[in-house]
């Protein structure tokens, strides 16, 4: 009879939502990075509008043009405000799927650390059952040869 480690199913079951909280980990992290780019994104449009007007206030600029960049400012600092806000709920997010893997992987690892426990258990015990009929062997054969 082979070795089988009796909370196997149990260590399975755990191994799979390991995974299952690290694939949800990886897809917040994406979700994050996604977010986050878009937030770039619209910091370094409105760095180089900025930059661009005050070359044309420079050279002069019609009151049209100025109301038309305060307005296009406006609406892309609102824009960069949801982008801020989205950012910090995918960080939070991102965050509690992490600690989540991290309290699954813990689990994992105990689980595993028991299954090799009582793996040396099982081969000790089964090391000690082979020395003992070696031992018996050699009584055996001690018996037989002195007859």
């Amino acid at each position: 009879m082979g070795y089988q480690f009796r909370f196997q199913k149990v260590l399975d079951l755990k191994e799979n939502e390991k995974e299952k909280s690290l694939s949800e980990y990886n897809e917040s992290v994406h979700e994050f990075e996604q977010v986050a780019e878009k937030l770039y994104d619209c910091l370094k449009k409105k760095e180089v509008l900025e930059s661009n007007t005050h070359e044309k206030l420079n050279n002069g600029m019609s009151v049209q043009e100025i109301r038309h960049f305060q307005q296009f400012v406006s609406n892309l600092e609102k824009t960069i405000l949801h982008y801020q806000n989205l950012v910090v709920i995918t960080r939070n997010k991102m965050n509690e799927k992490q600690v989540r893997l991290m309290e699954k992987n813990i689990e994992v690892k105990k689980y595993e650390k028991m299954k090799s426990k009582h793996f040396d258990v099982y081969a000790s015990e089964l090391k000690e059952n082979e020395q003992k009929e070696m031992d018996d062997l050699s009584i055996q054969a001690y018996m037989f040869r002195g007859n």
